[in-house]
């Protein structure tokens, strides 16, 4: 019997970003294949190892998300996905305002203004055994997650994230906010926690505390070798730098 795999299409209505850091390429998941290692690193982590969500026998993980949802993945050099996330837009549904809704607290009201965007499916491959390796990997999907902010002038972001995590975001330079209480959600039983991060605070805050971070997460090489600064979130009418 011939397999049956779900596609879906890629939104074209957000810009797209492509630049490289270090030895990675970071960009937006335009095409099939890209998408389809996507789909399997998600199943690895968030079934196969976290238990957030049910194992498919076909080894990928999709949701009706992924209809208008956007990725931006890390890759190696020779193609292979190593990290990733997946950016909602709010003209579709938040996973806070479903799957996660636990997480808010009472009478919380999600913005859901041109603005705001939700980070999800935030994943490294488990193949990376290499701690410092791993942290670059994550620290090139966080600027790929900044940088698509900039070009699409996303300036909140929400995600839900093990509280552990949201510690470390913090301390990395990222402001997150808790917005509601930890909870232990089923199936995994862990402790997760709903966040809000706002772009112009953390431009704010690390323009004094760590000046050369925010000097890193805003200069890009880009595809062609161009090398480009001052790509910080601005949300007045100043032209961005752009990548192309």
């Amino acid at each position: 019997m011939q397999e049956v795999r779900m596609q879906f299409p890629v939104s074209s209505e957000h810009k797209a970003i492509a630049f490289h850091e270090g030895e990675f390429l970071v960009k937006t998941l335009t095409d099939d294949a890209d998408l389809q290692q996507a789909y399997r690193l998600r199943h690895r982590v968030f079934a196969e190892t976290l238990g957030w969500v049910p194992s498919a026998e076909d080894g990928t993980e999709m949701d009706m998300y992924d209809l208008w949802g956007v990725t931006v993945g890390v890759f190696a050099r020779d193609g292979v996905l190593l990290g990733m996330a997946r950016l909602l837009p709010p003209s579709g549904k938040f996973m806070l305002e479903n799957e996660f809704g636990a997480l808010l607290p009472r009478g919380y009201a999600i913005r859901k203004e041109p603005d705001t965007a939700e980070i999800t499916r935030l994943a490294v491959s488990p193949d990376i055994h290499d701690a410092r390796r791993s942290s670059r990997i994550l620290l090139g999907v966080l600027k790929g997650i900044y940088q698509w902010a900039v070009d699409n002038e996303i300036r909140y972001y929400y995600l839900e994230v093990e509280q552990r995590f949201l510690r470390a975001l913090r301390m990395l330079g990222f402001p997150c906010e808790p917005i509601g209480p930890v909870v232990n959600l089923s199936p995994a039983d862990v402790g997760v926690v709903a966040g809000i991060y706002d772009m112009v605070r953390f431009d704010e805050e690390n323009r004094y505390k760590r000046p050369a971070f925010l000097e890193w997460i805003s200069t890009l090489a880009t595809p062609t070798g161009t090398l480009v600064t001052g790509r910080t979130s601005t949300f007045s009418h100043r032209p961005v730098p752009a990548l192309a």
